[in-house]
């Protein structure tokens, strides 16, 4: 994990990023206000396909828990094809970014629709860059949304985590 004076992290692994989740959860903080965004597909998981029922989405060919699980916990999931980066799973506030950049055709400096739907976020261009660069190396960037006092609550619980987890 990336610890960073940012609202975003930087995860090796699923099971980093969705440990980093429960921790966040477990603190009392709202998860609605978190993003997600990793690849569709790992070497341990062949999704096959995805689909929503309920507000819920649902994998099959062996996608297993981690996407499902996450995405019971957070909002709007969805899955996309970006040109450049590939198969990309998320779920949160980022989706509506990302749509609106879709829709309107965004370009921010020239980066892509992700890189745009990032800056609307508050990411500057080079943290844009990093973190399309971490999401291609099969990397998950987490993202805290919320007020200052709420963006602070998600810091001390990351930063605590990273220092007990060391």
């Amino acid at each position: 994990m990336e610890i960073e004076n940012s609202p975003f992290y930087v995860f090796a692994t699923h099971a980093e990023a969705e440990q980093a989740i429960q921790w966040l959860r477990r603190a009392d903080f709202d998860v609605k206000k978190l993003s997600l965004i990793g690849k569709g597909y790992h070497t341990e998981e062949h999704p096959i396909g995805f689909y929503t029922t309920a507000d819920r989405i649902k994998t099959w060919g062996g996608a297993g828990a981690f996407w499902g699980g996450i995405w019971g916990l957070l909002l709007a999931p969805a899955v996309f094809f970006l040109p450049g980066v590939g198969l990309m799973a998320m779920a949160g506030p980022i989706v509506a970014e990302l749509i609106a950049a879709l829709e309107g055709a965004v370009m921010v400096g020239g980066v892509s629709a992700l890189g745009a739907a990032l800056s609307q976020i508050g990411a500057d261009k080079e943290q844009v860059i990093k973190y399309e660069t971490a999401l291609k190396a099969d990397k998950y960037i987490l993202m805290v949304h919320g007020n200052a006092d709420e963006l602070a609550q998600a810091r001390a619980v990351m930063a605590t985590r990273a220092l007990w987890a060391a």
